[in-house]
């Protein structure tokens, strides 16, 4: 077991490429007697007969955009009572102390109902950010990875999800902003609006279009490490996941197997993004309850600990909803039959380079 640990560790997002070119070449596994142009032909007739569209076409974009909206859209909903108790936690940690006591106290001053305040800014700015996440995640990896060409989309693959993950959560943030405001604004300031209706005319009649997007700048500081992470962490983990862990190639796997590796995957790269993301979501929820503030002004105020409070609740949210976003998302992908092209691996060129192919 122990063996496993330090190759998996090397597989970690921000491992040297060229460090890991080296392990990929002494790590060659048997070729099958099979030609390569036979396998590749035999692989061509698959995809043809297999998938409902053309990888990179705008029916492909089209359906992963769709896939984003049902897993960011719904995950967030359905914890809506956790983030409400977090973002309160955030806001006025002397009253909500803990995750067990602000679900106590709010159940006693709202009822149970007051659990699911803000859940319908919440199912549209999130499908809106999934939408934008996902479909333009799939657009800018194509992008980027054509512009590197074959062998250094390989080399710098980590990289290159960095980069595309970045490019997307530019776009998402604008469309999650302002419901991310309303929400913060009806989950956090008690007798402010109780729903969407009341809260989008009141906050524009007190600060205009401003009190939709004065958060936007912080959401990129939240979003865009979080998204890096959750998807570097992501592709990664599912690289080393099938080559350490799954007993045999992904090819191999069912359906149902290949979804399970990618809700564990998930998972993973659901906590570190928490983690990352964590300081600049305390002074998003802070940044939307008052009015005036800057996201400097909150950041002095709150200090080092002040930052890091709700940071056990996030946690579990955000692990739980990014293995559970990830599991709908290729669950899209399946029933749709997109294409879902498998890990990364050296390009004949790159091996013929190193002298890896006889």
């Amino acid at each position: 077991m122990f063996s496993s640990i330090a190759p998996l560790a090397r597989l970690n997002p921000f491992y040297a490429p060229h460090f890991q070119l080296a392990q990929d070449g002494l790590r060659k596994r048997p070729e099958p007697a099979e030609a390569p142009s036979t396998r590749r032909s035999l692989a061509a007739a698959s995809a043809a007969e297999e998938y409902s569209c053309e990888y990179g076409s705008l029916k492909f974009y089209a359906l992963c955009g769709f896939g984003g909206v049902l897993s960011c859209g719904l995950t967030h909903t359905a914890v809506v009572p956790l983030d409400l108790v977090k973002c309160r936690m955030q806001v006025d940690p002397q009253k909500y102390k803990s995750i067990f006591n602000g679900f106590s106290v709010t159940v006693k001053e709202d009822g149970v109902r007051g659990l699911a305040k803000g859940w319908a800014p919440t199912f549209i700015g999130y499908s809106m950010q999934g939408l934008c996440k996902f479909g333009f995640y799939e657009v800018f990896k194509i992008l980027y990875g054509n512009m590197l060409g074959e062998e250094n989309a390989y080399l710098w693959r980590t990289s290159l999800y960095l980069a595309a993950s970045a490019s997307a959560e530019f776009f998402a943030d604008i469309a999650l902003a302002p419901m991310e405001a309303a929400k913060v604004r009806i989950q956090t300031q008690p007798g402010y609006a109780n729903t969407l209706r009341q809260a989008v005319p009141k906050m524009f009649g007190e600060e205009g279009i401003w009190a939709f997007y004065k958060g936007v700048a912080p959401l990129w500081m939240r979003q865009i490490p979080y998204t890096m992470m959750k998807f570097a962490c992501f592709e990664r983990t599912v690289e080393a996941l099938y080559k350490y862990v799954v007993p045999k190639p992904r090819s191999e796997c069912s359906k149902g197997e290949q979804l399970v590796v990618t809700f564990v995957a998930g998972y993973i790269a659901g906590v570190f993004c928490a983690i990352v993301s964590h300081p600049a979501d305390s002074v998003v929820s802070v940044l939307n309850k008052e009015k005036g503030s800057s996201a400097s002004q909150v950041l002095m105020r709150l200090g080092f600990k002040g930052v890091w409070k709700g940071l056990f609740a996030r946690i579990i949210m955000i692990g739980t909803l990014t293995a559970l976003q990830w599991f709908i998302y290729d669950s899209v992908k399946v029933y749709f039959r997109l294409p879902r092209p498998p890990p990364p691996e050296m390009p004949e060129s790159l091996k013929k380079k190193l002298g890896l192919t006889q």
